[in-house]
Parts: C-alpha cells; sequence; structure tokens
C-alpha cells in the first residue's frame, strides 16, 4: 500500500501525454515526437510525465515576442 501511495505522490503535479496535448492543441503521437527531439523536457515514470514549469519553457521558447 506504501509504494501505491509513494508512486502516487511522486506523479502529483506532473502532466499526461494526453494533458499536454489537449492543452497545446496537439496530437498525442506529436508531444511524443516533441519529447523524443528533446523539445519538450520529460520523465518517464511508467509513462511519459512532463512538470508544468516544462512545459511553460517549451511555450516560452516557441514564442516570438521576447
Amino acid at each position: 500500500m506504501l509504494k501505491i501511495i509513494g508512486y502516487a505522490m511522486l506523479l502529483k503535479g506532473y502532466l499526461t501525454v494526453e494533458q499536454v496535448a489537449k492543452q497545446l492543441g496537439l496530437s498525442e503521437y506529436r508531444v511524443r515526437q516533441l519529447i523524443r527531439d528533446k523539445q519538450i523536457r520529460a520523465t518517464k515514470i511508467g509513462q511519459w510525465r512532463i512538470k508544468p514549469e516544462d512545459l511553460k519553457e517549451f511555450i516560452k521558447s516557441r514564442c516570438n515576442l521576447k
């Protein structure tokens, strides 16, 4: 039981590929491509997980305004 609770706490705050795809209006496949190409920083915890700060950094890097 402790192992499951610890795992859930570890994932708290991370976004899934599905959540990121919805937020960006992209397919899950495209988000995985961006992860593979190291354009979006992600951690593999069972499946790919993205920190909200890393998603913000990706979006900021794509902005044409300084």
